[in-house]
């Protein structure tokens, strides 16, 4: 395993990598959990408002991310493309402190917060790069530690914005965020070496547009298990305290421990990938969210809950670690559009999921909700089924 690691490291910029991504994760997360808190106390948002700016913001960031993606594996420069993105983003944390009315503030955050949407997709689409180039055997445990890196910096991220908020306020939290961004940024600018920009060679359209077709499938698939994890994110505190009547300690030891599990599950899924296809991998986590699903459908006490996290947590692991590979495979050419892809794919998901969720929750009940997420995987299991014989398909765009 030493070996391997060093290996890694082998990899141009596999360094630069790892702290950038890092740092996207700690950055996002430090602001996320008060950012509901200071858009409906401080700027007067009712919640119905605050759910509206969240959708148009994270829509932006999809149409951001297919424009940028499309373009960004021939005719632009990713250095450039992170440098911009990260600057943006740090303008958008900023604009929260600077605009109080509510359509500009929807509209600066949404520009700024979309084209800042695209950081973290194009430094994976870098690092699958130099990774090709280094004749890496080892890319899906590469990519998968690097993803380890953004669930690292959402695990300590939180506590950091703690502090800070504790220490200085909001203004403190806003500008602390946006100094992260600027500091990847500057590490970007001075460290990593700017691509040639390489014209690929364009296939015959109607064999493009049928590869292209294929990969609606797994993308689907991906787009409702993102949706089921965000539900489950969200309905499950609420099901703990009004159903099973526990505690809030229950709710914080069910989160704590599924997100320190997360890292090295999928520590270990990447060391796997050359056992077995992330393809595979994905069908697996189908598996382990029916189980899952199943048991909090059926529990009567919190405990059970708590000990179906190791079930939650691998299922996480499979589906944001070995599912960022799992695309980056079938586009092994262009890996600016295969992590736009699953980007986009995972805030789709996410929106989905909340908004879904939280509808079923009000008007069927709690319990409902997680048989509703059992059929819903079923569904991407059958997917995902359906589409095994193919080996990975080697896009051209």
């Amino acid at each position: 395993m030493y070996t391997r690691l060093k290996n890694l490291f082998a990899i141009k910029g596999y360094s630069l990598f790892v702290i950038c991504v890092l740092l996207v994760g700690t950055g996002i997360s430090i602001t996320l959990p008060y950012l509901a808190l200071y858009c409906t106390e401080y700027l007067g948002m009712s919640a119905g408002a605050f759910g509206v700016f969240t959708a148009v913001s994270s829509l932006s960031g999809v149409v951001a991310n297919s424009v940028i993606g499309k373009y960004s594996d021939g005719k632009l420069d990713r250095k450039i493309i992170i440098m911009l993105a990260t600057v943006s983003s740090a303008l958008g944390y900023t604009s929260y402190l600077v605009f109080d009315n509510f359509i500009i503030l929807l509209i600066i955050v949404s520009f700024f917060s979309g084209l800042g949407a695209s950081a973290m997709p194009q430094i994976y689409a870098y690092a699958q790069e130099s990774a090709n180039e280094s004749n890496s055997d080892d890319k899906t445990f590469a990519m998968s530690t690097l993803r380890s890196l953004v669930s690292l910096g959402f695990l300590t991220g939180p506590l950091i914005g703690t502090i800070i908020l504790g220490a200085v306020g909001y203004k403190g939290l806003f500008l602390g965020t946006s100094l992260i961004f600027l500091t990847i940024a500057s590490l970007v600018l001075l460290l990593l070496p700017r691509r040639k920009v390489v014209q690929k060679k364009r296939s015959d359209k109607g064999e493009a547009s049928l590869k292209r077709k294929k990969v609606w499938y797994p993308l689907i698939a991906l787009i409702l298990l993102f949706a089921v994890n965000a539900i489950n994110g969200m309905v499950t505190p609420l099901f703990i305290i009004n159903e099973l009547h526990g505690t809030h300690t229950d709710v914080g030891l069910v989160v704590s421990i599924s997100a320190g599990l997360e890292i090295p599950i999928m520590f270990a899924l990447g060391a796997m990938g050359r056992k077995i296809s992330n393809h595979s991998l994905m069908i697996i986590a189908c598996f382990i969210a029916i189980m899952y699903n199943v048991i909090l459908s059926v529990s009567t006490d919190s405990w059970q809950l708590i000990a179906a996290q190791l079930l939650q947590a691998a299922f996480v692991a499979i589906v944001m670690g070995n599912g960022l590979s799992y695309f980056t495979e079938m586009f092994p050419n262009s890996p600016g559009m295969s992590t736009t892809i699953y980007y986009n794919g995972s805030i789709i998901g996410r929106l989905v999921g909340n908004l879904g969720g939280g509808a079923i929750a009000q008007y069927a009940g709690f319990r409902d909700v997680y048989w509703m997420c059992l059929a819903i995987v079923v569904v991407s299991f059958f997917i995902l089924w359906m589409i095994r014989p193919r080996k990975d398909v080697n896009v051209a765009i």
